[in-house]
């Protein structure tokens, strides 16, 4: 008779590779063992091992680590497209970060990664009109990551958002599928205006370090932000936007910036 376990490979090929990386951890750091094994080893799925690890992350004094579980596990056990986009996000960050050498490093310890989890199930909370919890854990992931991400704002699947300090993302703004974002990072308001009055990025941008993306506005698809950049105004598909006010240097950004992961920047015709 076959396991169960022996099953998860062909089922749950991103859960099968993170509990082997799980174990070769156990076997050559005998002092993370009770750590990756409580976090990992110990579940039977992905989306119970992160509720377990997010719940650690989460609870507190106001609203215990139990209560915080069974919330995570409520929204996931909801919506089934949770579980799928954790993988996407799992899949993309170790595809795109050269520091990041398996799903478990990312799993465990980047907290881009474990910020937007958190985000998903908060903004599940806000769907179904429980705003208060959703606000209490967006609360909760800026005290604990630095990411402050508004349990309204639409992301999609498949992102990467890298090291992730100080990445701020406002309440009507839209991250699409395939999308990678640096540190520094925001996507926010121009002022006091209500309504729907934050950024709009599409699928497969690269948006780089320190980059502040004001107002109602779109990064087309397969474009780049350069670092340290002010985009006040929409940039068009397969563009480059760069400077302080930012201005277009190109439109060839390539198939997929963000994966390609290119943040330097040359302006046509320069070849120093």
């Amino acid at each position: 008779m076959v396991s169960p376990r022996e099953n998860i490979a062909p089922c749950d090929p991103i859960w099968s590779q993170l509990r082997e990386q799980a174990q070769t951890i156990t076997l050559r750091e005998p002092a993370m063992a009770g750590f990756v094994y409580d976090t990992i080893l110990q579940h039977e799925r992905l989306e119970q091992a992160l509720s377990y690890h997010l719940s650690r992350k989460l609870g507190a004094e106001d609203l215990g680590q139990l209560a915080v579980r069974v919330i995570i596990d409520e929204a996931m056990a909801a919506d089934p497209q949770i579980g799928a986009a954790v993988r996407a996000d799992l899949s993309a960050v170790f595809e795109r970060d050269p520091a990041c050498h398996s799903h478990a490093d990312a799993f465990l310890f980047f907290k881009g990664f474990l910020a937007l989890q958190c985000h998903r199930i908060a903004h599940w909370l806000w769907q179904h009109d429980r705003r208060t919890t959703a606000l209490f854990l967006q609360s909760r992931v800026s005290e604990r990551f630095a990411v402050d991400i508004h349990p309204a704002a639409r992301m999609g699947r498949g992102i990467m958002i890298d090291h992730a300090t100080g990445v701020v993302i406002g309440e009507t703004a839209v991250v699409e599928d395939d999308v990678s974002i640096m540190q520094g990072v925001t996507l926010g308001g121009t002022g006091k205006e209500e309504g729907d009055r934050h950024p709009k990025i599409r699928r497969g941008s690269l948006i780089s370090l320190g980059a502040k993306i004001l107002g109602n506005i779109e990064i087309g698809e397969y474009s780049r932000v350069g670092a340290g950049s002010v985009v006040l105004k929409s940039v068009p598909a397969h563009c480059t936007a760069v400077g302080v006010p930012a201005k277009l240097v190109n439109c060839d950004c390539g198939e997929r910036p963000s994966q390609q992961m290119n943040h330097i920047i040359e302006e046509p015709g320069n070849t120093g």
